[in-house]
């Protein structure tokens, strides 16, 4: 069997952590976040922001695994979940409703962050009905040579013990500074490696759920993958780096550098969402004031792709109210009607082109 030469330590770990470096790391990043919380508010209904910028998240989180799919698939598998198998674009679908699921099941159990909504994500991302690794021979990689960097536990009594203890250190309130507890939960669940598959992804939806379990965020709408996308290969050497020389500083800078940088695009993603509705409600009720409802609205913006059905269940309304609706509003160029097979669907461009803009903007 293969062994590991790295000792997981109990959480947190018995060393400073809260350096200066650290502290004012993390003072930067709670004022960033806390803009986010605040300017998360204005949107009127937050399934919007949920369910929008999560795609965003689980397109790039998957391409930090290779899946890569473009803008138009990603909507469409979502628009057509029971359509042709779309590859990569399934799979960033159900990412999503993965981490739909772990913040509903985490509502429901008093704010909790369970083992169970662990395995229960990683059910929907990977259509199983496993847990835990169970067979030994797991070990990470260079992508490039090959070669062996790190043996995570191999024994299934040995991942579910420290899966215990790492579900006790998550939901235990402590003197912790939070974004640096999310630093170390987020190493420890990449280094304890549980699943048979979709670690890093389940790991990067963890992330996020902590960050509104802690009370960070009233909404889980700050997504990382970004960032670690950008500056791949330093992610994997500190995590490395850390499990070699206990260079636990130099990780939890990385980490508070990837909540500010992403908090910033949150910021600018949320008030162009805002603007472009303020934008399309002034019309909509001035242009076609018999057909406006913030509903109707709310639908636009919730889905990017939209389709007759998707009205006609969310504003309660007949197929053919819905799809008068949609077809005068593409008639009037504030969206614009596509047919795919024997469906028609309808794009909110202007929404699309932001997260578009927003994805192609530099990191420093």
């Amino acid at each position: 069997m293969l062994k590991s030469i790295y000792s997981l330590p109990s959480l947190p770990p018995p060393r400073k952590l809260e350096t200066e470096a650290v502290l004012r790391a993390a003072a930067g990043a709670h004022r960033r976040l806390a803009e986010v919380k605040g300017r998360a508010t204005a949107i009127p209904n937050p399934g919007i922001l949920i369910d929008t910028l999560s795609l965003q998240e689980a397109r790039a989180s998957s391409e930090i695994e290779n899946i890569v799919t473009t803008q138009d698939e990603m909507f469409q598998a979502v628009l057509f979940p029971d359509g042709p198998d779309r590859g990569p674009a399934k799979e960033v679908a159900l990412y999503r409703d993965a981490l739909r699921r772990g913040w509903d099941l985490m509502r429901e159990k008093q704010n909790l962050l369970t083992n169970n909504i662990i395995l229960e994500m990683f059910r929907i991302l990977k259509g199983t009905s496993g847990g835990f690794r169970e067979t030994p021979g797991t070990a990470l990689k260079n992508d490039a040579t090959g070669a062996i960097v790190y043996v995570p536990p191999q024994d299934r009594n040995e991942i579910i013990r420290h899966m215990t203890a790492l579900e006790s250190f998550i939901n235990t309130d402590d003197d912790v500074d939070p974004l640096v507890k999310m630093a170390l939960i987020h190493h420890q669940f990449e280094s304890i490696h549980p699943l048979p598959d979709g670690n890093g992804r389940i790991g990067r939806i963890v992330n996020v759920l902590y960050l509104a379990r802690s009370g960070l965020l009233e909404l889980p709408i700050l997504y990382l993958s970004r960032y670690i996308t950008t500056h791949k290969p330093d992610y994997y050497r500190l995590l490395q780096a850390v499990r070699d020389k206990g260079a636990w500083e130099e990780w939890i800078l990385y980490m508070l550098r990837a909540v500010q940088d992403t908090s910033l695009q949150t910021l600018e993603l949320i008030q162009g969402i805002g603007g472009l509705m303020a934008t399309y409600k002034h019309r909509i009720r001035s242009e076609h004031p018999r057909i406006y409802s913030q509903d109707l609205l709310n639908n636009l913006f919730r889905h990017p792709y939209t389709r007759i059905e998707f009205v006609q269940n969310e504003l309660d309304v007949s197929r053919q109210t819905a799809a008068k609706y949609l077809d005068q509003l593409s008639a009037a160029g504030i969206i614009e009607k596509r047919t795919a097979g024997k469906h028609n669907y309808y794009i909110n461009g202007p929404l699309v082109d932001l997260f578009l803009r927003v994805s192609r903007d530099p990191t420093p």
